[in-house]
């Protein structure tokens, strides 16, 4: 053991991001930006429901994707510890929480060209900034 108490020795100093000297303060306002900009969008998408449709036909499946789950609630309630049971009743759940996904419509609401603009742009140059942070910095002499 050396004196910092790692267990290869040698002291441990902070390089930064990416393992290279410097960039620190890149990294946090880029990710930060990348946040901002996400956040922004984000709040512009209305995420609404509309008829269920799953496997392609419109609003008459659910009761489909329902008798799995029927079933292997029926085979559990006869033999508790049937795999086949419990890989029904699994599988129909599944299958309930896709078909509500998959029911999910997502619309970006209207915005202005400029606030659009602005909302990827703070995406991109924030991921333009933090991959900055990453490369190598030089240092600094006095």
């Amino acid at each position: 053991m050396s004196e910092t108490g790692a267990s290869f020795g040698g002291k441990k100093t902070f390089e930064g991001p990416g393992g290279t000297s410097g960039g620190a303060g890149e990294f946090v306002i880029g990710l930060a930006m990348m946040g901002v900009g996400i956040y922004m969008v984000f709040d512009h998408v209305t995420v609404t429901t509309s008829f269920w449709r799953f496997a392609g036909s419109a609003s008459s499946s659910f009761g489909i994707t329902l008798l799995p789950l029927l079933i292997g609630i029926g085979v559990l309630f006869w033999n508790g510890k049937s795999i086949a049971g419990w890989g029904l009743t699994g599988a129909g759940v599944l299958l309930i929480l896709v078909g509500v996904l998959m029911n999910l419509d997502v619309y970006f609401r209207p915005t202005t060209l400029w606030a659009t603009i602005f909302m990827f742009g703070l995406i991109a140059g924030g991921l333009g900034v933090l991959a900055k942070s990453l490369r190598p910095h030089r240092q600094k002499t006095l």
